[in-house]
């Protein structure tokens, strides 16, 4: 692969950027034939993420162009910022709270409005310039909704980690504890990337993060461990890009296991972009990655990968419910054109330069 294919890529991205700045993306549920398309601040602030991380490597033509995606792509932040005005952010647009946007039945009720959450939130925050108040004030809202820290408790996970102070998921007062290993990967890339101070909080996160790949069962149960993307190959994409941005005691000793399971999920996986995702992660790993991924016709890959879940009953703590939560009949998958090539851009540009 060669640096031209990563420009090739990154123009293509700039092409599909709408004029509110964001990039559009599609939640599907092939089983009950759903598709509708999806207004939502992650892919745009991922996409973003992603380009931003590989801009040092690209040309100089590249480069501007990223920024002016940058640019764009922050102007429509402050629709998704909190409907009170905190410096959390949402899945969707806030103020009015679109839901589920662009649909006919979800939108319709409350128990589908979610509250804020880390995930959206880091990815604004690193794509943005928060003052240092900002950022310590973000801390403290961590704070303030990690498990223990509120009368509710985390019941959604293993009897060992019910005790862990790690981070929620949701800012929301009226929302269940959840642990998601790579909602955790990404607010503590945020936490490091601005030095803010660590805590208990940070040490359980990263407590989690560590055990579930000790036990395997980031393996075995990949959607017990990350239920917002429920897949072995996205949580070593993001542990792993944790991993290699700084040096972190905790998850040293995961590498030589991460990297036997890397490959036998490269081993396994079809789609040629899974599959990208995977070889990044053993270069982010140290691995001479030797084989390339052929890029031909990747438009069919890219039509079928989804990089981020959300399902119907994840946010039920009652048992009998709960077992049926990692079905797909009852999940959504999102689908973002842009983020994928932004990803497959990533691929190109590590491979050009390992």
């Amino acid at each position: 692969m060669t640096a031209l294919s990563t420009d090739a890529s990154i123009r293509r991205i700039a092409r599909l950027q709408d004029k509110t700045g964001l990039f559009p993306s599609v939640r599907s549920n092939s089983m009950i034939g759903y598709r509708r398309a999806d207004t939502n601040v992650f892919f745009t602030a991922s996409t973003v993420f992603t380009l931003k991380n590989l801009q040092p490597d690209v040309s100089s033509e590249s480069q501007a162009l990223i920024d002016a995606i940058q640019q764009r792509a922050v102007k429509a932040y402050p629709i998704f910022q909190n409907k009170d005005g905190l410096n959390t952010y949402n899945f969707w647009p806030t103020r009015p709270s679109r839901h589920f946007s662009n649909g006919y039945i979800f939108h319709r009720f409350e128990h589908f409005r979610i509250p804020d959450d880390i995930d959206d939130t880091a990815m604004v925050y690193l794509t943005t310039e928060p003052s240092r108040t900002d950022q310590l004030w973000l801390k403290d809202k961590l704070a303030q909704h990690a498990n223990g820290s509120q009368p509710q408790r985390i019941r959604n996970t293993y009897d060992e980690y019910r005790q862990l102070q790690a981070y929620s998921t949701w800012f929301g007062k009226n929302m269940g504890v959840d642990f998601d290993a790579c909602a955790l990967s990404n607010m503590l890339y945020c936490i490091y990337q601005y030095n803010l101070p660590r805590n208990q909080h940070d040490t359980d996160s990263l407590t989690y993060l560590r055990s579930i790949v000790e036990s395997r069962r980031y393996v075995t149960e990949p959607f017990r461990c990350a239920p917002h993307y429920a897949r072995t190959s996205l949580i070593i994409y993001h542990l792993t890009r944790l991993m290699a941005a700084f040096a972190i005691p905790e998850l040293e000793p995961l590498r030589p296991q991460l990297i036997r399971d890397t490959y036998q999920e490269l081993a396994k996986v079809k789609n040629r972009v899974e599959q990208m995702i995977l070889a990044t992660s053993l270069i982010r790993l140290g691995e001479a990655v030797a084989t390339s991924v052929n890029t031909e016709g990747i438009e069919r890959d890219i039509s079928t990968f989804n990089f981020f879940i959300a399902g119907l009953l994840t946010a039920y703590e009652q048992p009998l419910l709960r077992r049926f939560a990692d079905r797909s009949i009852v999940q959504m998958r999102w689908h973002c054109e842009a983020h994928s090539w932004a990803l497959i851009a990533e691929y190109t540009s590590l491979m050009a330069y390992k």
